[in-house]
This record gives structure tokens, C-alpha cells and sequence, in this order.
């Protein structure tokens, strides 16, 4: 049998009580960035074998996935949003391994709605033809869709899982009839498998209001076999693109926008480009990720993690939790993207399929 992972994790609880106590109002980490977003992994499983996430050759039949009891329930994950907006949070992405996984999400999203954050998915979209209206019924605002090729043949065999492209769009198309606007649409693009087909995905989704981006292939997790020379820097993208359909820059939506953002100049619409390797923006970087364990964790490519699930099931109250939640950031000083060397690519991470992208 295959052996999971299990990466350190360290003491929220005591971190909390070693720290200055929260009296409440703004806070910034150690490099003076305020928190803002946060992802909550539903799920470690996936339906996907995607090469640069999940490679089969690794999270196998045998792969010893978490067993239910330590997964956080609902309530649980809901009693920490709670917290989080309290202390600032604007927007929550539900992610996994793939969300639509979990049994009954729509239930987890009818109990975030009321929050009053940006609530939002990021999805396979394997399944989401068959939820896309309860999951909008619910109240979730925004869907984003992983989709990496067009082309089947080459979808097949990122996916590793012989799913049909044609399948997720279809989950695209429903989940624009159930109400989604805009949808994001994500492409991981590795040199060799897939940069090829950059032009083909710009071309589909010009004109339809939905928003494709691309995405630096990028070193998570420490199964995938990351090379530099398979990463197409975003600034190539925007070259191939633009050469084609001229581009022109747009205006961030908010401080700590992940997506560098650029419109056609024809009125089309626009694309987005994701540079976490060549142009890393983690010094405003404004995101924390529970996983599917509920560990924290605050960076993508973090190594440790912070427990808040045995202070959630040993009593804690809320002034705990969000004290134990406040020291974690106050003691962020993550900075992985900008330091990525050769070297540090070949640390062992957390796998991306446990906290989510």
C-alpha cells in the first residue's frame, strides 16, 4: 500500500498562548501583509490524476487517503469561517483535491452564504453539470473551472484519467445557464505537454464573458517532478497571445490579486496570467489555507502546518481559536516564490491535492 504524507504540523493553541493576546482591529504578518483570503479544502481526493498534481504513479488504488473522522465536518468548517470573517476575511474559495467529492456541498455552502464574502469554488468540473444549480441555489457567487487542454487526446492524458474535455464543457455550460458569471476558466500550462495549445484556449473563450487563465507551471507539492525548463513564463503567454489578438493591461481588482489581469483591445474580453515562478508576488500575498484536516497553512508551498482541529474538538472557545488564528499570521513570514531556487524546489512540501490550489 502507498504511503501518505503527513506533514508537520505544529501547535496553533500554544503558539496563541505564547503570543500577545488579539484586542482586536487591523494586523499584518512579519512582512506587513494584512490577511484577506482564505481556502478551505473540502477534500483530499480527486477523480483526476493530473501529472503536475495528483501523479497516479503516487496517489495510486492503494493511496491511503484521510478516513472520514479526520476530516472536518460542516459545522466545523463553518464555525471557522465565522472566526475568519471576523478577523477580516473578504473572500472564502472552497476547494480539495475536487470539491464536488464531498457529499452534500451545497449544505457547506448554504451555511457560508450568509457571511456576506466573495464565496467561491474552484472545481474539475467533472461533476459540475449535476451541480451547478444547487450549489448557485445555495449561494455561492463564482465558479472557477480547471480545464487544461481543448484538445481531448491531450486532456485525457494530463488528466490521467481518460475524462473526456468534452464532459467538463458541458459542466461549464451549465453552470453559465444556472446563473455564474463570470466563470474562470484555468490552465496549467507545461512546456512540451500542453503550450501548444495556449492560442486554441484564447480563441474559445474570447467573446463568451468568461475568463480564462493561465498558469506557470509550478513546484507544489513534492511528487510532481518539477523542472524550470517546463515552465512557460507568463510574459511568453501574453507575447503569443497579443501577436494574435493585441492585449493591453488592466487595473487590479484589489491589493494581493493573484492574476495579472489583460483585456483585448478589441472589446473581447479579457484573459488572466498567474506568474508564481518568474514574477512571484508573495510579498502581497494575502491568503491563509485550512486543510481537509483542518491544519493551517500560510503558503502554498509551505512545509509545516498549524493544528486547529484538536483546539476545535478539545473545547477551545472562539476567543481561543481566533487568538491561535491571529498569532499564525503575526508570525507569517513566507516568501517561497521569490526564494525558489533548484535547491528548495526539491524540499518536500504539502501536496496541493491537501490545501487546495
Amino acid at each position: 500500500m502507498g504511503e501518505r504524507v503527513i506533514p508537520i504540523r505544529s501547535d496553533a493553541g500554544a503558539a496563541a498562548r505564547s503570543a500577545p493576546r488579539y484586542e482586536g482591529g487591523p494586523f499584518a504578518d512579519r512582512l506587513g501583509r494584512r490577511l484577506r483570503d482564505l481556502r478551505i479544502s473540502v477534500t483530499d481526493r480527486c477523480n483526476f490524476r493530473c501529472i503536475y498534481c495528483m501523479p497516479r504513479e503516487v496517489f495510486g488504488a492503494d493511496y491511503p487517503f484521510l478516513p472520514q473522522r479526520e476530516i472536518l465536518s460542516f459545522e466545523e468548517i463553518a464555525r471557522l469561517a465565522r472566526i475568519f470573517v471576523d478577523l477580516g476575511i473578504k473572500k472564502i474559495r472552497l476547494t480539495g483535491g475536487e470539491p464536488l467529492l464531498r457529499r452534500d456541498l451545497p449544505k457547506l455552502v448554504a451555511m457560508l452564504a450568509p457571511l456576506g464574502v466573495d464565496l467561491t469554488l474552484t472545481t474539475n468540473g467533472s461533476a459540475l453539470a449535476k451541480h451547478a444549480e444547487a450549489l448557485k441555489a445555495a449561494g455561492l457567487k463564482r465558479v472557477t473551472v480547471s480545464l487544461d487542454s481543448l484538445d481531448d487526446a491531450t486532456f485525457r492524458a494530463m488528466n490521467d484519467a481518460d475524462f473526456p474535455v468534452a464532459r467538463v464543457l458541458e459542466g461549464i455550460e451549465a453552470a453559465a445557464a444556472a446563473g455564474f458569471s463570470p466563470i474562470k476558466i484555468n490552465m496549467v500550462v507545461k512546456r512540451g505537454v500542453n503550450d501548444g495549445q495556449v492560442l486554441d484556449m484564447a480563441r474559445r473563450w474570447r467573446g463568451t464573458g468568461h475568463i480564462v487563465r493561465f498558469i506557470e507551471y509550478m513546484d507544489v507539492g513534492s511528487t510532481n517532478g518539477w523542472r524550470m525548463e517546463e515552465v512557460v513564463p507568463s510574459a511568453e503567454i501574453v507575447r503569443r497571445i497579443s501577436a494574435v489578438w493585441p492585449l493591453e493591461p488592466v487595473a487590479p481588482d484589489y491589493a494581493g490579486e493573484v492574476a495579472e489581469r489583460w483585456r483585448y483591445r478589441d472589446g473581447a474580453g479579457e484573459i488572466g496570467v498567474i506568474s508564481s515562478v518568474t514574477q512571484a508576488f508573495c510579498r502581497d500575498c494575502t491568503r491563509l489555507r485550512l486543510a481537509t484536516d483542518g491544519a493551517l497553512y500560510t503558503c502554498l508551498f509551505a512545509q509545516r502546518g498549524h493544528d486547529l482541529k484538536s483546539l476545535l474538538r478539545g473545547g477551545a472557545s472562539d476567543d481561543e481559536l481566533r487568538d491561535a488564528i491571529v498569532a499564525v499570521w503575526r508570525a507569517r513570514a513566507d516568501r517561497y516564490s521569490e526564494i525558489r531556487t533548484a535547491e528548495t524546489a526539491k524540499l518536500r512540501k504539502v501536496e496541493m491535492s491537501y490545501i487546495g490550489g
